[in-house]
């Protein structure tokens, strides 16, 4: 049995005892830091952070759209805009889509504030998330519109914030140094 050391002088520090070969581990001084100052956050590499996040928010604007199109076209609902205005619908649906790419934009500004500043930036950003996407998937239920266009846009909405969350915070998670 041979027990290994670190350095030279632990190894004169504890000697065998009888012949055989003492197998506990040295006792190490505390590592103190050099520099004053707490460091707080896990940092980021901004550029991978950035460059995902703009990946997620042209995903993102393409689950809304998806969303729009396979519940007014497939499914025939009145989602953001009446039935006379096709599969698309109107300007609504624009500015449904930029505002789900405005979005992911946020959060991943959000997630880089959090990687600078706390110690489980991934953990708060999810409650954020689930938190901020509660909002536009309960509000439809607030409106005179049709149940199933009530049920529709929640859905459409939970899609955008599920992509959002799940985006950002993958690309989060590996832009940790």
């Amino acid at each position: 049995m041979s027990t290994q050391f670190d350095t030279l002088s632990e190894q004169a520090a504890i000697r065998p005892v009888s012949g055989r070969t003492a197998t506990t581990t040295p006792i190490r001084p505390a590592i103190t830091p050099t520099d004053a100052r707490r460091r707080v956050g896990v940092g980021a590499d901004a550029r991978k952070l950035w460059a995902g996040g703009a990946a997620s928010a042209l995903i993102t604007g393409l689950v809304a759209l998806t969303g729009v199109l396979v519940s007014r076209w497939l499914f025939h609902l009145t989602v953001l805009a009446p039935r006379q205005d096709g599969a698309y619908g109107d300007v609504r649906t624009t500015a449904l889509i930029l505002v789900a790419v405005a979005a992911a934009i946020v959060a991943t500004g959000v997630v880089h504030l959090l990687m600078l500043g706390t110690l489980r930036p991934l953990l708060f950003f999810g409650w954020i998330v689930a938190l901020v996407t509660t909002i536009p998937v309960i509000f439809p239920f607030s409106t005179t519109a049709p149940l199933d266009a009530k049920i529709a846009t929640a859905l459409v909405n939970l899609a955008i914030g599920i992509a959002v969350g799940t985006l950002v915070g993958g690309v989060a998670a590996r832009s940790m140094p």
